[in-house]
């Protein structure tokens, strides 16, 4: 069974008609409680850091989800669920869950520091291919490498350990859109919104429910 986490923050609907798709029982919650038994998380999310992490806080996700990850269970994080597992955002400029090292900062800041100047616009929204890196992940098993994937963001992933990322897209600089470490792997962009690769990803994610 997968357990969805429901913090007010999240693309709660796409996720939900995705597994659905493929016949996976899943359980959307708002209540840590409610899932402490589930085989996998699915940690989605749109919108503002610091809001986010608030919300998390509120319910008790945030000690939930580090301590789900602390014990090696699996976890899979998308979009905004990608970028506050690490320890601190830019966006808010607010300290987040901490599960894996690295920070989330702006396009513009990245950019700068690369000296890129080529005026692409900001979110990095719309389709785009991926490379992969470091050995890939296995969630990408059936997936051929430059598949292209769904992208909504304006701030980026940036781990401490660059041997995490697991697969980029170029958006005027190598914009990690997959990391893995142990039990924790997210994406980026939307395998929910992505078409059949999306969808196959997600499929590699809850094989274990699947009757075929």
């Amino acid at each position: 069974m997968t357990g969805i986490v429901d913090y007010n923050a999240g693309n709660i609907k796409s996720v939900e008609r995705a597994l659905s798709f493929l016949g996976a029982p899943y359980i959307l919650s708002k209540n840590p409680a409610e899932l402490k038994n589930v085989d996998r998380l699915i940690f989605p999310g749109v919108g503002e850091a610091a809001y986010a992490m608030e919300q998390l806080k509120k319910s008790g996700f945030d000690s939930f989800l580090r301590d789900w990850a602390a014990a090696g269970r699996d976890l899979l994080g998308i979009c905004l669920g990608s970028q506050i597992i690490f320890e601190h955002s830019e966006e808010g400029d607010v300290d987040c869950l901490g599960i894996l090292p690295g920070t989330i900062r702006h396009f513009d800041s990245v950019w700068k520091d690369a000296n890129f100047s080529g005026g692409l616009k900001v979110p990095h929204m719309g389709w785009n291919n991926l490379t992969y890196k470091n050995g890939s992940s296995p969630l990408f098993d059936g997936v051929s490498q430059d598949s292209d994937f769904y992208f909504v963001h304006s701030y980026l992933i940036q781990p401490s350990d660059p041997a995490i990322i697991k697969a980029t897209a170029d958006y005027g600089c190598q914009v990690p859109a997959c990391v893995s470490k142990g039990s924790v792997t997210a994406f980026q962009f939307h395998p929910e919104k992505s078409g059949q690769s999306g969808l196959q990803i997600l499929k590699n994610y809850v094989k274990g429910d699947l009757k075929c």
